[in-house]
């Protein structure tokens, strides 16, 4: 199933030691429900091995992530030292409208007092 040369680790160790989850129990529960692909074929047991060439694939926060193992950590560190041992191969995703550009009112909210005042002289009623 892996094409792995060399050492291997367990694939949720693997995940939770490259920082996509939070613990290794959440790691786990994603490979066990079959969320996970190790070079193209589902995998459904946690002590899957994978080594340094697997390309992984697998649903992290609505989104497809695909990746490419470079290395093997030793632990969980900071996550520089993380991201050192896989190469994200997914595109990344178009920017939203939320995270940049000019800020975007949602409708049917509450006028200010200024955008009221200006409505009403619109409207030919003047505020008394």
């Amino acid at each position: 199933m892996s094409v792995a040369r060399g050492p291997t680790q367990r694939l949720d160790k693997w995940l939770w030691q490259a920082r996509f989850f939070k613990t290794r129990s959440l790691a786990a529960r994603e490979v066990s429900a079959g969320n996970c692909r190790v070079n193209g074929t589902r995998v459904t047991k946690p002590a899957a091995a994978v080594g340094e060439g697997d390309v992984l694939t697998f649903a992290q926060a609505r989104r497809v992530r695909v990746i490419r193992v470079t290395g093997l950590p030793a632990r969980r560190g900071p996550a520089a030292e993380a991201q050192a041992h896989y190469v994200d191969l997914a595109p990344p995703e178009p920017p939203s409208a939320k995270e940049g550009g000019a800020p975007v009112a949602e409708p049917g909210g509450r006028p200010t007092k200024r955008a009221r005042r200006t409505l009403e002289q619109m409207r030919g009623r003047a505020l008394e």
